[in-house]
């Protein structure tokens, strides 16, 4: 059997995502079976010298005890996760040093080498919302929001919103690569957001996935009042699905499910692990 490798990436400057988050994405790859490569980012900043001669303020030190706090973080996470016995045989450790501003862009090329990039989510963190649009739009890799919520726990019952799209089609392959033998696969369609692909891609779909041995269930669904990011969680949470998957323009609000438009954050309440292909 195949393992499949992934790859979660953690900044350290200016904050990093809270350790619960990280343990609960960390644990819920492991659950997959996936082997999990983790790189912290410490930051490298270039000096700036003050035009008052630093008679006011101490640039270098404050330089300096930026970039040992970054190194320190470093090696607090490390400890946090290989001081789990769940996690410490199935986690690849190691650290990385960028310059600043540097980390995303960083992480975006390096997840290219893996199978899933894992993202520990949080709506409250700036730096956790930056890193999820760098990887998903910047990778061409699938990745993996998962919420401080999610459990440590087997995935057999999958959600796919579903248009009969390509990226839609990229989400599904994805997915269904994590899904045991003779899994569940919900497809939902949203019935009031934009024109399918044909009169009963849901229903197609649904065949094709029976024929391969899944078990299937059609939900159409209406946004309503929602957005596109709520209706779809729902509709997942309530079929019982362990994990969403979605493509990256499948629909198209897909930027906002993942930005929220001009203000982020309208996935601050991530309902259930979220696969986003692009």
């Amino acid at each position: 059997m195949t393992t499949h490798v992934a790859y979660m990436p953690l900044e350290t400057y200016p904050e990093t995502v809270a350790d619960s988050s990280i343990l609960a994405a960390a644990g819920f790859a492991v659950a997959l079976g996936l082997e999990l490569h983790v790189t912290a980012f410490s930051v490298n900043i270039p000096q700036v010298y003050s035009p008052l001669g630093g008679f006011l303020v101490n640039v270098p030190g404050l330089v300096r005890a930026a970039e040992e706090k970054s190194v320190a973080e470093c090696g607090r996470l490390k400890g946090i996760l290989e001081g789990s016995t769940d996690l410490r045989a199935n986690i690849h450790y190691s650290t990385r040093e960028v310059g600043l501003g540097a980390a995303l862009d960083a992480a975006a090329v390096e997840a290219r080498y893996y199978d899933y990039c894992v993202l520990p989510w949080s709506g409250e963190t700036v730096l956790a919302q930056d890193m999820a649009e760098a990887v998903v739009f910047g990778s061409g890799r699938p990745a993996i929001l998962v919420p401080p919520s999610a459990r440590p726990t087997r995935v057999d019952h999958i959600a796919i919103a579903w248009d009969a799209s390509r990226v839609a089609a990229r989400a599904l392959a994805d997915a269904l690569l994590l899904l045991p033998p003779g899994g569940r696969v919900s497809v939902l369609t949203v019935q009031d957001e934009k024109p399918l692909g044909g009169s009963n891609v849901a229903g197609s779909l649904a065949t094709s996935l029976k024929e391969r041995g899944f078990k299937t269930k059609v939900c159409n669904i209406s946004i309503g009042e929602k957005t596109i990011a709520e209706a779809l969680q729902d509709a997942a949470v309530a079929e019982g699905a362990q994990l969403l998957a979605m493509g990256g323009f499948g629909h198209s609000r897909m930027r906002d499910f993942v930005l929220g438009g001009a203000t982020k954050g309208v996935l601050k309440n991530l309902k259930l692990p979220t696969l986003l292909s692009h």
